[in-house]
């Protein structure tokens, strides 16, 4: 028992780690808290915070979805990984294209108005720029990772609850961290190094949403070959 129970913790532990890994890169909160910041503009701290927490829960919830209802969901309204992976890489690099073309100055449309900017908290704050098209469709290949093999109501076990909760929750901690400090950083930065992280940062994203259309058309491109 005692052993069965050592191989079960090893392999939460395994997993959880899994989850995380595959998700950070992806997510990459570090790179997004510059782009969240330039965008904020100069609100309140407490602005600030409430934003980072509703971006947070939102991400956790799209997450924690996709992961364990995401191939359902897709399958119920007949939508392929690689038609989510196109389209969503679209809004991806027309988002990173406009903020590489966009200019150093802030203005009031940028966020100083904090009662207007709670609004965009889920779009476009959460989706695309946190969790995009490639963190939803690599969530949902990890859920069907860890429901492999297993009976239609999987996602209430707990070798497949514990690992998603968990992973999700670290990535998510380390949103909230990036997001609630991303001033204070940019502060440290200076204007010349918080510019140069946002350009960075700008056309990473654009070629992430590349290289998601890319994936998604390779895809396409791959059922075809089955006809």
């Amino acid at each position: 028992m005692l052993l069965s129970l050592h191989l079960d913790i090893a392999y939460l532990l395994k997993e959880s780690v899994l989850v995380v890994a595959a998700l950070f890169p992806i997510v990459n909160p570090l790179g997004s808290a510059a782009i969240f910041s330039n965008l904020v503009g100069n609100v309140e701290d407490r602005v600030q915070n409430a934003l980072a927490q509703k971006i947070t829960l939102y991400s956790l919830v799209l997450l924690i979805v996709s992961m364990l209802w995401g191939a359902e969901v897709l399958s119920f309204f007949g939508i392929s990984i690689y038609a989510v992976q196109i389209g969503g890489g679209l809004i991806v690099t027309v988002t990173g294209w406009s903020l590489l073309n966009r200019t150093g100055e802030r203005t009031n449309s940028d966020g100083d108005n904090g009662e207007n900017i709670m609004d965009h908290a889920f779009y476009p704050f959460t989706l695309p720029i946190t969790v995009g098209p490639g963190s939803i469709s690599v969530a949902i290949t990890l859920g069907a990772h860890l429901m492999s093999d297993r009976s239609e109501i999987a996602f209430l076990s707990p070798r497949v609850l514990v690992p998603s909760i968990v992973g999700v929750l670290l990535v998510c901690a380390s949103i909230y961290i990036c997001y609630r400090y991303a001033r204070k950083v940019e502060r440290l930065l200076g204007k010349t190094g918080t510019i140069v992280v946002m350009r960075m940062s700008s056309f990473i994203l654009v070629c992430i949403g590349i290289q998601i259309i890319s994936t998604g058309v390779r895809s396409y491109l791959e059922t075809l070959r089955h006809f």
